[in-house]
């Protein structure tokens, strides 16, 4: 049997110069039989025994309600990806893509339920970008403009998208990557988590990985302050995951730092 690649992390995030609290929420778990771990924000580990999971989360809303947003998706999803090797014990095989489908209509609803008839939760919603490492694939979910990359052989790709209408115009080539950053649509955004709408259409893919990916799990508050070729330069450098992420930080900081900003930069050795 082939031997299993290593995962490495680091992950961060800092609040913004102009806000009072960050609404970022990450988190980083293991997922197998016995449930989810919560592991530290830089560490490695194998997907021999256990599934592994990376996600960020943008909160948004009035008075507490954002950083509460963010932090019950990422709570939620800690205890519905685990049911699949509960239900695997069982004899039954669940399609990886159709449980995150089944669990982000449940937090959307559930972020929803704790929004109503709370004035100080009225809008709460989020954004999630989450990335899920079986021993065979990477399972994508992303809602919002919380961003997932992948770095493979020194080429940069977006393997997320920004739901909203600027951004299929930039894909397209209609328009350029700095049009797209200053257009007055980008933070439009027309799927969030939560957020009272009725129903979330999530963006799912089923990716294969392999040794010397490169990936990077980012809120928006990061892209104000890095260009796509920052990104790129620095996940192609081959340096620690904990001196990528510390770089990109330190770059959209000095370069913006207005919005919270958060990242998880994971190699695959």
């Amino acid at each position: 049997m082939p031997q299993l690649p290593k995962f490495r992390w680091a992950g961060a995030t800092v609040s913004g110069s102009r806000k009072p609290r960050n609404d970022d929420s990450w988190i980083v778990f293991s997922s197998d039989i016995n449930g989810a771990t919560k592991l530290g924000d830089t560490g490695e580990a194998s997907v021999a025994t256990c599934d592994l999971v990376f996600a960020v989360s943008d909160g948004m809303g009035g008075g507490n309600a954002g950083d509460l947003a963010s932090s019950l998706i990422l709570e939620r999803m800690t205890a519905i990806i685990p049911e699949t090797f509960r239900a695997a014990a069982s004899g039954f095989f669940p399609d990886s893509i159709a449980h995150l489908q089944q669990a982000l209509k449940e937090v959307h609803e559930h972020i929803n339920a704790a929004a109503s008839g709370m004035d100080d939760r009225k809008g709460m919603a989020a954004t999630l970008a989450l990335a899920w490492f079986t021993p065979e694939n990477m399972y994508l979910a992303n809602v919002g403009d919380s961003r997932i990359y992948r770095c493979r052989g020194g080429m940069l790709e977006q393997i997320s998208k920004d739901h909203n209408s600027a951004w299929g115009q930039w894909k397209r080539g209609d328009i350029h990557e700095i049009q797209y950053r200053t257009h007055p649509r980008r933070s439009v955004l027309y799927e969030v988590v939560g957020g009272g709408h009725p129903q979330v259409f999530p963006h799912f893919a089923a990716l294969p990985y392999q040794a010397g990916d490169r990936y990077l799990i980012c809120s928006d508050g990061l892209i104000d302050g890095v260009w796509e070729r920052h990104i790129s330069d620095e996940l192609a450098a081959g340096s620690l995951p904990s001196a990528s992420c510390g770089n990109l930080l330190k770059r959209a900081i000095d370069n913006s730092g207005i919005d919270d900003t958060t990242l998880v930069v994971i190699h695959i050795d």
